[in-house]
C-alpha cells in the first residue's frame, strides 16, 4: 500500500517487516506516536505504547513468537506516551504456517468512542434504576400494605391501592417498551406493523389520557379532512404520548396539540402533528441536542430518553420531527408524517 494511501487512513498504522523494524508508519500514527518518521527503527522503538501497569506493547504481546496458526493480536486499550488511550490491533502475516511472520501490520484507533459508549451504558444504566425505582417502590409499598392490612381496610382504599398498583405497573411496562425500542433503534433492528390508522382518533385518545393524569390545560384541534397514515398505531401513540407528556412536563400554561393534513405542494400528502406550549421555549443553539439521549433541559426530570425515541421512530417512519418557536412564546415541536409508504 502507497504512503499517500496509508495516510488517508482514519486509523493509525504501523507496518514492520521479518526483521522487525519498521517500513511504514502512516500520518495518523506519527501524530498519534509523537514520531517524525520511524522508517527502519525496531518496532518497540516506533510502537512506544503502555498500559496501566507500565508494560510495553512489543514485550507483552510478542508479535514474532507464539504459535505458527497465531494470526492475530486482539483489540487492547493501551496508552499512547501523553497518556491518551487507544485501541490496538494487529494483524500477522506469514508466507505459509511453516514460515516465520513476514509482516506485523498494526492499527490504532482512538479510544474516545468506546469511552462515550461506555459512559452512555453508565448513563442509561442509572437512568434506568432511577425510572424504574419510583413505580417498584409505589406498587411494593401498596401490596404490602394490602397483605398486612387486608382485613382493616374498606372497599374503597382497596380499591385505591390496587388502582395505583395497575397504574405504576402500566408505567413500568411502557419504560420497558421504550427501553427496548430504544435499543433496537441503536442497532438498527426496530421492527413496524405499519396499517392505516385514523390519528385523530389516536391523538384525542392520547390527549384525553394525559389530560386525565394532570392539572394542566390541554387543548385539542384537529382540522377538517386529515388523511389516514400507514403507520404501527402502538409506535405512534408513544410519539404522541412523550411528545405531550413533555410539554406537560417541561412547558408552562396551556399546551396545545393540532392535527392537520400536510402542504403537499411543500410537504407531500401526510399529516402534521403541532404540540407547543407557554414556557421559556428551546434556543436554537441547544435544538440539536434536544434529540439525543439523556438532554433533559428544563425543570421538569424524566429520563432524556423520551425525544430521542420520538426522533428514532418517527425517522422509522419517514418522516421528520423540528422545533420551532411557539407564536407566544414557548417550544413548539412538528411532526410530519407521510400518508404513502415508508422510507426505506
Amino acid at each position: 500500500m502507497g504512503d499517500d494511501l496509508l495516510d488517508a487512513l482514519a486509523d493509525g498504522a504501523v507496518l514492520a517487516g521479518a526483521d522487525g523494524r519498521v517500513t511504514a508508519v502512516n500520518a495518523t500514527a506519527r501524530r498519534m506516536l509523537g514520531v517524525s518518521d520511524g522508517i527502519g527503527k525496531l518496532l518497540e522503538d516506533v510502537l512506544t505504547l503502555r498500559d496501566h501497569e507500565g508494560r510495553d506493547w512489543c514485550s507483552h504481546n510478542r508479535p514474532y513468537a507464539g504459535l505458527p496458526t497465531r494470526t492475530a493480536v486482539p483489540e487492547q486499550p493501551w496508552l499512547l506516551p501523553d497518556g491518551t488511550e487507544v485501541l490496538v490491533v494487529a494483524r500477522l502475516h506469514r508466507a505459509a504456517l511453516s514460515e516465520p511472520v513476514s509482516t506485523v501490520a498494526v492499527s490504532l484507533r482512538s479510544g474516545r468512542g468506546r469511552a462515550r459508549l461506555d459512559r452512555e451504558r453508565s448513563d442509561l444504566v442509572a437512568t434506568v434504576a432511577h425510572e424504574l425505582r419510583s413505580p417498584l417502590t409505589g406498587v411494593k409499598g401498596f401490596v404490602q400494605a394490602l397483605l398486612n392490612r387486608w382485613d382493616q381496610l374498606n372497599d374503597d382504599q382497596k380499591k385505591l391501592m390496587l388502582t395505583t398498583v395497575a397504574a405504576d405497573s402500566d408505567r413500568l411496562t411502557r419504560l420497558i417498551a421504550e427501553l427496548l425500542d430504544i435499543a433496537r433503534i441503536d442497532t438498527g433492528r426496530l421492527q413496524l406493523y405499519p396499517r392505516p390508522v385514523d390519528a385523530a382518533v389516536l391523538v384525542r385518545r392520547v390527549v384525553d389520557s394525559v389530560g386525565a393524569g394532570t392539572s394542566r390545560a390541554l387543548e385539542l384541534t384537529v382540522a377538517d379532512a386529515v388523511p389516514e397514515v400507514l403507520v404501527d398505531p402502538d409506535k405512534l401513540t408513544q410519539v404522541v404520548t412523550n411528545l405531550v407528556e413533555n410539554a406537560v412536563r417541561h412547558g408552562e400554561g396551556t399546551v396545545r396539540v393540532r392535527l392537520e393534513p400536510a402542504d403537499p405542494a411543500a410537504e407531500g400528502p401526510g399529516v402534521r402533528l403541532t404540540v407547543e406550549d407557554e414556557g421559556e421555549g428551546i434556543s436554537p443553539e441547544m435544538r440539536r441536542r434536544v434529540f439525543t439521549k439523556f438532554w433533559t433541559g428544563g425543570r421538569g426530570g424524566g429520563s432524556g430518553l423520551g425525544l430521542y425515541l420520538v426522533h428514532g421512530l418517527v425517522r422509522a417512519h419517514g418522516g421528520t420531527v423540528a422545533i420551532e418557536d411557539a407564536e407566544g412564546g414557548g417550544a413548539r415541536i412538528v411532526v410530519l408524517l407521510p400518508a404513502g409508504e415508508f422510507a426505506d
